[in-house]
């Protein structure tokens, strides 16, 4: 069992009424992670790595139903779950070879563009 570092945050996910006021743009995302990592990992992550994870963001969402077209909600995710539940594909795919750490830091940066666009805000 692979467990998300506990300073991590909660995210909300919000639904919005009118889902194409909020468009979720992988291009800009990558782009928008990538500007957030450190230098010492760029050499080893790559937009493709990036673009693998965002996938399987969306796979946890709909595995977990929490991507409804129709429905509008907000739901709390458990960081620990998304991130025991990519990291295990990630083992198992044996796609990208990155390190917990890196995911983690993809994941937050995530996070950040999802806040940023108006898609996640923290938990109160």
């Amino acid at each position: 069992m692979y467990l998300y570092p506990s300073n991590f945050y909660s995210k909300i996910l919000v639904m919005n009424q009118q889902p194409d006021l909020i468009e979720f743009d992988d291009d800009e995302a990558i782009k928008f992670i990538l500007n957030r990592l450190p230098k010492s990992i760029l050499p080893h992550v790559t937009d493709d790595d990036v673009q693998y994870v965002l996938d399987l963001i969306c796979d946890f969402y709909e595995k977990n139903n929490l991507m409804e077209d129709e429905e509008v909600a907000e739901t709390t995710i458990a960081e620990d779950d998304m991130f025991n539940y990519i990291y295990g594909i990630m083992k198992k795919e044996n796609v990208v070879e990155m390190s917990e750490n890196d995911l983690r830091l993809i994941l937050e940066g995530e996070y950040e563009y999802g806040k940023s666009i108006g898609i996640y805000s923290e938990e109160d």
